[in-house]
């Protein structure tokens, strides 16, 4: 008899069968022949092979959509606005669309099949995101299941603001059967141009986190694609409050190191990071040397589980709870306030309810929220 635990693993195991079964027959039955997509009212002009889905064919040319999910639907960043006709909008598309953005005819580029001639609308600054070739010239365990990993460029520098991401591209390996990728928000110094940094977690079944954490290797080439992403540092007096677990120490390390190298620390920040042991953490003695050399960045790290060997000596529990008590006895909001945020869909909302519930503005609150 089929469990309850077993019958949704085995719906969508059929589902993807027959989603992948639908496409190989779409492919040989129906021959789109070649298409042209329109782009920005005339600004640029590619004929693609019909058939394939709009996020696709513009990578292909180039043209490089974010797509934290590689494409597979379940992030909603891939998003353009397609002013002709591209068939009705899907389920799949309709948890990630507001109605404003339905009204305005926004779509999700890796659900939208170009079959015919198709216009369509994108921020002009993707025409200047870059796919970048590159070899892995370092690997660090950072933890357990944290590495860091840097790739540098064959012949290329990168132009980013501390905060952004990438996509990482990873070959076809094991069961993989084609190149997929995945975004991770850069690590390194912005001055750095010559390559990127990332700080990467193992995900239990990711498929890029398994290649990078088994498989990959020094020395080996790779491809990234970027900048993406607009959760940067805003120009203003405002005291900064930054909250991030595990691998999203990422975007903090490149700003904390960009201000550092440009004396630009006079802002108050507040630094919360949360893990559950010891064994979870790393940077320490990085981030309090900036402790010491700036005294108006506070670190502040918590364990939700420590375990009675770590001795842990710091702040215990969830990462809200610290987060709430600092923002009631220490940071206060005397000043105006904004939040920074790097983590799980989970732990975003639950740290948004917390800022939000001490006084800062909804719209003072910044992050990039990856599944």
């Amino acid at each position: 008899m089929i469990s309850y635990l077993t019958a949704p693993v085995i719906v969508a195991s059929l589902s993807g069968i027959l989603a992948a079964l639908i496409t190989v027959i779409d492919r040989i039955v129906n021959n789109y022949g070649e298409v042209q997509i329109n782009i920005n009212s005339g600004k640029r002009i590619i004929p693609v092979k019909g058939g394939n889905n709009l996020l696709l064919s513009l990578s292909e040319n180039k043209i490089y959509l974010p797509s934290a999910c590689g494409g597979r639907g379940s992030c909603g960043a891939c998003k353009a606005k397609v002013v002709s006709d591209a068939g009705p909008l899907l389920p799949t598309e309709m948890p990630y669309l507001s109605r404003q953005e339905i009204d305005g005819r926004i779509r999700l580029s890796c659900q939208v099949k170009v079959k015919s001639d198709i216009d369509i609308e994108v921020p002009e600054e993707l025409f200047n995101i870059k796919r970048f070739s590159g070899v892995v010239e370092r690997i660090t365990d950072l933890t357990h299941d944290i590495k860091e990993v840097f790739i540098k460029f064959d012949d290329d520098t990168i132009d980013f603001s501390a905060g952004q991401y990438a996509q990482l591209e990873v070959p076809p390996y094991a069961k993989i059967k084609e190149s997929t990728q995945r975004a991770y928000s850069i690590s390194s110094n912005p001055s750095l141009k010559n390559g990127i940094e990332f700080i990467i977690r193992l995900v239990p079944a990711g498929i890029v986190t398994t290649y990078v954490h088994n498989f990959l290797k020094i020395g080996e080439k790779v491809k990234a694609v970027g900048p993406f992403g607009d959760f940067e540092i805003r120009q203003t007096e405002a005291t900064m409050v930054w909250v991030a677990g595990g691998s999203g120490m990422a975007p903090f390390k490149s700003m904390i190191y960009d201000l550092k190298e440009k004396n630009a620390t006079g802002r108050p920040i507040w630094y919360f990071f949360g893990a559950r042991s010891l064994k979870d953490l790393f940077y320490l003695e990085e981030m309090k040397n900036i402790e010491k050399e700036f005294p108006d960045f506070h670190f502040i790290p918590a364990l939700s589980e420590p375990l009675p060997e770590d001795n842990w000596k710091g702040e215990t529990g969830l990462i809200t709870d610290v987060l709430r008590k600092y923002m009631k006895n220490e940071i206060g909001n005397a000043k105006e306030r904004e939040g920074y945020l790097c983590g799980s869909p989970g732990m975003i909302d639950a740290c948004v309810n917390v800022m939000t519930s001490e006084g800062i503005a909804q719209d003072k609150i910044y992050y990039d929220k990856f599944a």
